[in-house]
């Protein structure tokens, strides 16, 4: 996963050069996108520590090397079905404003150049739960990515 990153220049090149990259990831087999300049690393997932009293979607917490972080199951964000975690489930760890907080996706795919040319706004009649968190739809070829707002989904509500 970390070679993913390295090809993207994350970490070792300007915001510019991360312009137009996003971290591909499916949900229940759907595709989604998220900017690569929020994304500090990905891992595999591991015991969550569960914190009473938080949204539904907030499933708990990890230690991440003495930094305690947390965790959103981003199909629980989106209404979709639960599913175990398995040896594909993966923990995004982005950083939205010195905050770090982890978002676990089924699979983590690529990252993905999508020009902004490539990106269409979200479709008007999506006013769903889900609906809320995209920024656009970006054209891949024969496919689409639904491209998420990351600070809008870290947003508690």
């Amino acid at each position: 996963m970390a070679q993913i990153l390295d090809e993207a220049g994350f970490g070792t090149q300007n915001e510019d050069t991360l312009k137009d990259k996003y971290l591909t990831f499916s949900l229940a087999e759907e595709d989604y996108g998220i900017e690569i300049r929020y994304v500090i690393e990905i891992i595999g997932i591991q015991k969550i520590t569960k914190v009473p009293n938080l949204p539904s979607f907030i499933k708990g917490v990890i230690n991440l090397r003495g930094k305690v972080i947390p965790v959103m199951d981003v199909r629980a964000r989106f209404g979709l079905p639960a599913r175990d975690y398995d040896e594909r489930t993966c923990i995004v760890v982005v950083d939205i404003d010195g905050s770090a907080m982890g978002l676990v996706v089924d699979h983590v795919n690529e990252v993905a150049d999508i020009n902004e040319s490539q990106v269409e706004p979200p479709p008007v009649a999506n006013r769903s739960q889900s609906g809320r968190y995209v920024s656009g739809i970006g054209k891949m070829q024969d496919s689409v990515k639904i491209l998420l707002d990351i600070e809008r989904l870290t947003r508690q509500d």
